[in-house]
């Protein structure tokens, strides 16, 4: 379907001034080309100055059948007609035609002459290009300057190349150089980069690259773009992709060309229609038109490698409307799209579009990023030519000039923009359907060309009678083949011919009036479909203008970069009032497309606020708030943004939502951009919605929250002492902004606890610890975030510590284990360092209960009784102390980690003793930890071996204590405690040795009396065993 709107895409025409007839018409680089009747002249035109003045002309040198320009390089390629032979010529520098009597060189394809033909800076040059063909038609890339020529059957592509002046022989060095100072030609003004004397001289060539051959198919036209090659014949498109690579390219398959067609060649007396195909993408390859590629070039060590992007086939009895002679194809178009900062001399285009046309209807298909058909174009009457622009089509019948919307910008869009398409960013579908705007009539249309925001038309009178135009209507004898009918000659008697140059208007004037014709659907039918698609039109046309301005102020210098600047401003501030009328549109929409409010919305940079403005319904309006308003007011709550709303604006959103969505009140009263809302009227709302409902635990914390803000803290407490406190964990976990503001961005953005959460730290700590407990194991919350939480509320040193407990005991992630283990421990090693300050917060969890409820705490060991205190200097050090004894007890703190941070605590206190005697037995340093216990409480050595000095470190009883002892014991005789120790560890060797072993032990000091009794006993055991 193609919708029609009354816009004017043309702002003014005037007339060229051509002294003769035109017979064929081309443009490009700011200039109008004009190749007169009889084809033997060229006259070009200035299109950027007012009234199309002269540029120059220049003879032929021979009959012009066809004719292109190329922006690189800035040449004309014309095939040439002469005698009854073809010519394929290249015309460089054409510009100095300006200049009376300038000189023209002539030379061959590859020969750099001497003297006039190396001066390719300072006059004309032509160049002959030989072919082997007859060629029928040719094309020039936009993006490379190459030029593909199309013959029969093959396709001959000749890449642009610039000879600099190092690549040339000396001997035309020197005469180059010496020419310079005798002209007076000024540097080429053109966008061919021709150098200047003062630089490095180059001059234009062309070499034979590659030779595609076409065996099933007759070129009738050819497009080349970054690569792509397209060729039409009569009733079919093929589109390739030419690569360049370094590797040997692979033996083709000669079965290929050799392959017979689909019909016998003897049966002339039939016609055989192929049936209509359409290939996109890697399906192209399937179709029955093989191609050939034959490398050439010799500078070019470069191979060529062939992909099918594209096929299609049309049939002559598929269309209605016209006459089975007058389907061709026509306007065969590839069109390339820049995007952000790219270069066409550096980057490849970011999207390739390919456009076709037939004389009722028009497709265009997207080649990157997967192949696809964006608009098919139905027109009204038989089109004779069409040409595609960054903005519009523009098509061209017998009597009028009419243009459509192009569906480019919203391919680029997408390329450029990864967020489209997201709740961040929006643009129109590439399937939107397209639109006709107004045409404009003209008499006897024939061609017509675009360049920038000019359109030219060449237009000539009727000169044959109707009965004479019937009876040369012939239908064609049926042949096996569908031809193209040559074309008529001009009559010498004619009524008159007019070369119309046509200015398109600006995007943004076509935009305002597109605007303009849309307020007369807003006020018919605001949620009509037709309002949206024409936003979505003017939404397009400024989308592409953009793309475009921003090429433009790359490529623009002084002040007219200024101006670019200037207007990218205005585009983008029209640009912003188009995502606000699209939003409004989506905003009071139906629930299918509603969600698009939102990105419009963020991209229009209005202020919520200034939405919410926009859609308040009218005094006595029946139409409530839509649901694309709603879901982008849910979205703007339910997301972390510095921006809070007034008073006024969040009681109004309190009341929205009490309205239209109940159910989201709590998550509303919750985001901190409510947090100027009245407590009182939210309250209200809020107890409605518990009558309505019932009590729920998100609902009741909310309301205490609000009871909070109002200073009721007798209503508050009696609200939280509805629920247990699981219950109102589990409420902070479905709704964590009651409890915590910030932290959408991420694990590293900013936090900050609510009032309700300063609340619960005076009066109800160990919920809020158990809440954020719960908020982090949920991935709510982040370790760093819940450290900046108990910092802002000043329990960084109380609270802190009882949640890294706390989140000992519930995590299972190991990282976060390791990481609470030393800071734990860290904590407890600074309470027990001399003058740390003490503090009146009594933990939540004390060593026994932590021993008691979590792994990573050990039991304590027994031989630590010894070395404990029984008294401390406070509560909180003792605590200290048993709790960094627990975890050197446990199985999970890494010693290596605290033991540089125990070297801050002394070893002459028993309880600082103990704390290295426990790294060193858990380094296993068993022999240094003996030797220390019996220096400094040897009443534990008993116990410190039962424990420590098992299994297979059983043999440390005798191979160690029992000497150690013994020799202590014999210095000390008196010693009590170590005789004591002796005879226990005696006991022990007697069980764990044999008599043999149990004697080599006992010393020979004269003390075997002592040991007798333990051999005795060592005996006994070993019989019995």
């Amino acid at each position: 379907m193609v919708h029609v709107y009354n816009c004017h895409p043309f702002a003014s025409q005037q007339i060229v001034q051509v002294e003769q007839e035109p017979g064929l018409v081309c443009c490009g680089g700011g200039a109008l080309f004009v190749v007169t009747t009889g084809g033997c002249k060229v006259e070009a035109f200035c299109l950027e100055k007012e009234g199309c003045p002269l540029i120059c002309r220049f003879a032929t040198m021979g009959t012009v059948r066809r004719i292109q320009y190329s922006t690189i390089g800035d040449y004309l390629v014309t095939i040439e007609e002469k005698n009854s032979a073809t010519y394929l010529r290249v015309y460089t520098n054409w510009r100095y035609q300006a200049e009376e009597k300038a000189r023209v060189g002539v030379r061959l394809l590859g020969h750099l002459l001497r003297g006039a033909s190396v001066w390719g800076g300072v006059q004309m040059e032509i160049i002959e290009i030989p072919l082997s063909g007859h060629p029928v038609a040719l094309a020039c890339c936009s993006v490379k300057g190459d030029l593909l020529v199309a013959c029969e059957n093959t396709l001959v592509l000749f890449a642009l190349r610039r000879q600099t002046q190092q690549n040339l022989p000396k001997e035309n060095q020197q005469n180059l150089q010496s020419s310079w100072p005798n002209s007076e030609q000024s540097c080429s003004q053109s966008r061919g980069r021709t150098s200047c004397p003062n630089q490095d001289l180059s001059v234009l060539d062309f070499e034979r690259s590659v030779i595609l051959h076409l065996s099933k198919i007759t070129p009738k036209q050819v497009a080349l773009c970054g690569g792509y090659v397209a060729v039409q014949a009569e009733l079919e498109v093929l589109v390739l992709k030419l690569e360049a690579t370094t590797e040997p390219a692979a033996a083709e398959d000669p079965s290929d060309s050799s392959k017979s067609a689909d019909y016998p060649e003897d049966q002339s007396d039939f016609l055989l229609v192929p049936k209509h195909q359409e290939l996109l993408g890697d399906q192209a390859k399937d179709c029955d038109v093989p191609v050939n590629v034959e490398q050439t070039g010799l500078e070019d060590r470069r191979r060529y490698t062939l992909s099918y992007v594209l096929f299609r086939r049309f049939t002559p009895e598929f269309f209605q409307g016209c006459g089975v002679e007058e389907m061709q194809l026509h306007s065969l178009q590839l069109y390339p799209m820049f995007i952000g900062n790219q270069s066409a001399s550096v980057d490849g285009p970011a999207c390739m579009f390919c456009f076709f046309s037939l004389p009722t209807a028009g497709y265009l298909y997207s080649l990157r990023g997967g192949v696809e058909l964006l608009s098919a174009y139905q027109y009204p009457e038989k089109v004779l030519q069409a040409v595609l622009t960054d903005h519009l089509l523009h098509v061209i019948t017998k009597n009028a000039l009419q243009s459509f919307t192009v569906r480019c910008a919203a391919v680029a869009a997408r390329v450029e923009d990864p967020y489209i398409d997201t709740t961040m960013k929006a643009c129109p579908p590439c399937s939107l359907e397209v639109c006709a705007l107004r045409m404009q009539l003209f008499i006897g249309l024939r061609s017509v060309c675009a360049y920038g925001c000019h359109v030219i038309l060449l237009s000539t009178a009727d000169t044959e009678a109707p009965e004479e135009t019937e009876r040369h209507t012939q239908r064609r004898s049926l042949t096996r083949r569908w031809t193209t009918p040559s074309p008529k000659e001009p009559t010498s008697v004619g009524h008159g011919w007019n070369l119309y140059v046509v200015d398109t208007v600006p995007p943004l004037t076509l935009y305002q009036e597109m605007v303009e014709y849309s307020q007369r659907y807003a006020e018919n039918n605001p949620q009509g479909l037709s309002l949206r698609h024409l936003l979505g039109e003017a939404h397009l046309l400024l989308r592409s203008s953009l793309l475009q301005s921003s090429e433009q102020r790359q490529n623009a210098d002084g002040a007219r970069k200024m101006a670019a600047q200037t207007q990218r401003e205005e585009l983008e501030e029209a640009f912003r009032q188009n995502c606000a009328q699209l939003g409004d549109c989506f905003s009071r929409g139906s629930q299918k497309d509603c969600h698009l409010a939102l990105p419009y919305y963020r991209m229009s940079s209005l202020s919520v606020t200034e939405v919410i403005s926009r859609n308040r319904p009218l005094p006595g309006s029946p139409h409530t708030y839509g649901p694309g308003f709603l879901f982008y007011l849910k979205h703007f709550l339910l997301e972390e943004t510095d921006q809070i709303l007034s008073q006024e604006d969040a009681d109004e959103v309190a009341r929205i939502f009490g309205q239209s969505e109940p159910s989201m009140l709590v998550s509303v009263c919750a985001s901190p951009c409510m947090m100027n809302v009245d407590a009182a009227a939210a309250l209200q709302i809020l107890r409605c919605w518990e009558d309505t409902a019932g009590v729920s635990v998100p609902l009741t914390i909310t309301m205490a929250a609000m009871m909070l803000r109002l200073g009721d803290l007798a209503q508050y407490t009696e609200l939280m002492e509805r629920h247990a406190e699981m219950l109102l964990v589990y409420g902070f976990i479905e709704e964590p902004r009651l409890l915590l503001h910030g932290g959408g961005g991420g694990k590293h953005a900013q936090v900050c606890p609510t009032a309700l959460a300063r609340q619960l730290a005076d009066s109800q700590p160990g919920l809020l610890v158990a809440a954020m407990v719960a908020l982090h194991e949920n991935n709510k919350v982040q370790l760093e975030q819940a450290d900046h939480v108990y910092k802002e509320l000043g329990c960084e040193n109380s609270l802190q510590v009882d949640f890294w407990e706390a989140m000992l005991m519930a995590s299972s992630q190991d990282a976060v284990i390791q990481e609470l283990l030393f800071r734990l421990g860290s904590v407890y090693i600074d309470r027990l360092t001399p003058g740390a300050a003490s503090t009146k917060h009594k933990s939540l969890k004390s060593a026994d209960d932590l021993i008691s409820s979590c792994s990573h705490y050990g039991a304590l060991y027994p031989w630590l009784t010894f070395l404990n205190p029984v008294q401390t200097s406070s509560y909180q050090h003792w605590e200290a102390l048993h709790k960094l004894q627990s975890l050197l007890c446990g199985p999970s703190l890494p010693v290596g980690a605290v033991a540089p941070l125990l070297e801050s605590l002394s070893e002459e206190t028993l309880w600082g003793f103990s704390l290295h005697l426990l790294c060193a037995t858990r380094r296993g340093h068993y022999g240094s930890s003996i030797e220390q216990l019996l220096d400094r409480c040897p009443q534990a050595i008993i116990a410190y071996a039962n424990h420590q000095l098992q299994d297979k470190h059983m043999a440390l009883w005798w191979q160690k204590l029992l000497p150690e002892l013994c020799s202590r014991t014999r210095a000390a005789a008196d010693n009590s405690i170590l005789l004591g120790a002796l005879k226990e560890t005696l006991v022990v060797v007697a069980m764990q040795t044999s008599p043999a072993e149990f004697l080599e032990l006992i010393p020979d000091d004269g003390t075997a009396s002592f040991f007798l009794p333990h051999l005795l006993t060592c005996s006994q055991r070993h019989l019995l065993a």
